[in-house]
């Protein structure tokens, strides 16, 4: 454990029960969130790549252009 997480928990030890136990599933709740997140960014890694690759090929033949902020 990190200098810094064990701060913290020592900080969140001086916390009544209740708010203990709000912090802590406030921290379960985020770290779900971030494997969830984890997870839909390496299930959609092939989606992106074919993505990628058919811009490479409209691009190499000439079908897109240049992007003129200005003009959004």
């Amino acid at each position: 454990m990190t200098s810094l997480l064990e701060r913290a928990f020592a900080e969140a030890g001086k916390l009544s029960s209740a708010e203990q136990d709000l912090l802590a599933s406030r921290l379960l709740a985020e770290m779900g969130v971030e494997d969830e997140f984890d997870r839909d960014v390496a299930a959609s890694a092939d989606k992106l790549a074919t993505l990628a690759r058919q811009a490479l090929v409209e691009h190499r033949a000439g079908l897109t252009h240049e992007l003129d902020p200005d003009k959004l």
